[in-house]
């Protein structure tokens, strides 16, 4: 498929889309912000004065949507890519993978414990969908292993999956972290979309 049709194609999908109309209406930034809003009111993760790690934050619906729920808490948003500044959120631009960047998100937090991971980071798609999906998996297993050295004992980590690839083994690593581990798709993910999230809560 020639890419001008694929591009007409995005574009008259993102034109049906009815989040992708809503969140113009409520200011967000994406359409993701209805995922982590789903993901809230099922699990009721968010409260007053959290700490909170948003990773591969940009354009940073998430840490929009955080900062209205999380009134005088703290946001670190992390993204290789520079966003608009964000109420109560600090920004770091840099690769979440770098140690070096993963000492600014501790600086940070100035030896306090974060009470939320999440992360809707996701590789640039290569088109193939079992490559895409183990590698953002293993984005999915580094960023849970760095949780270990910085969440709270009853701390909640979030994250983009895809069925398939590396779910059995993401899913696995939860498990051994974690007391508590779910997967859920939300209704705002497209339907098309392999697309779910893993949600671990108390850590061992």
């Amino acid at each position: 498929m020639k890419k001008n049709k694929i591009s007409k194609n995005w574009v008259n999908k993102q034109r049906r889309d009815t989040y992708v109309r809503q969140s113009k209406i409520d200011g967000y930034r994406a359409r993701s912000a209805y995922k982590l809003i789903e993901i809230n009111e099922k699990f009721k993760i968010f409260k007053g004065g959290m700490n909170i790690i948003d990773i591969g934050a940009a354009p940073g619906s998430w840490s929009q949507y955080a900062s209205k729920v999380v009134k005088n808490g703290k946001i670190i948003s992390i993204d290789l890519k520079a966003m608009e500044e964000i109420k109560n959120t600090i920004q770091i631009k840099g690769d979440f993978t770098d140690k070096n960047t993963q000492n600014q998100i501790k600086s940070f937090l100035n030896k306090k414990k974060s009470d939320v991971i999440m992360s809707d980071m996701a590789v640039n798609t290569t088109g193939i969908k079992d490559i895409d999906s183990i590698q953002t998996g293993e984005l999915c297993m580094t960023s849970m292993i760095f949780s270990k050295e910085v969440i709270s004992e009853k701390g909640t980590f979030i994250s983009k999956i895809f069925m398939g690839g590396s779910f059995n083994e993401i899913v696995a690593l939860g498990k051994k972290i974690f007391k508590e581990v779910r997967v859920f798709k939300p209704k705002s993910s497209r339907k098309d979309s392999k697309e779910s999230f893993i949600i671990c809560k108390n850590i061992r």
